[in-house]
């Protein structure tokens, strides 16, 4: 079980990012705080359900298995 944020600032590609909270990419700041889950991808679903408008991946590092772009 971890817990995951979403980064509330956009990439440059337009994606916002769900972290682990040890990732060494999370935001110190400006973030979603979504919860505890065992893995990314329900996380990925929070985030998406929290935010539909927002354009949500996984973060490349920490959440590799939900990055799609």
């Amino acid at each position: 079980m971890a817990s995951y944020r979403l980064n509330l600032n956009q990439q440059s590609n337009g994606d916002y990012e769900v972290h682990k909270d040890d990732c060494r990419y999370y935001p110190a700041q400006n973030y979603d705080y979504l919860g505890v889950f065992s893995a990314c991808a329900p996380a990925v679903t929070e985030a998406k359900r929290k935010h539909p408008t927002k354009k949500i991946n996984g973060c490349v590092h920490c959440a590799t298995s939900c990055h799609t772009s």
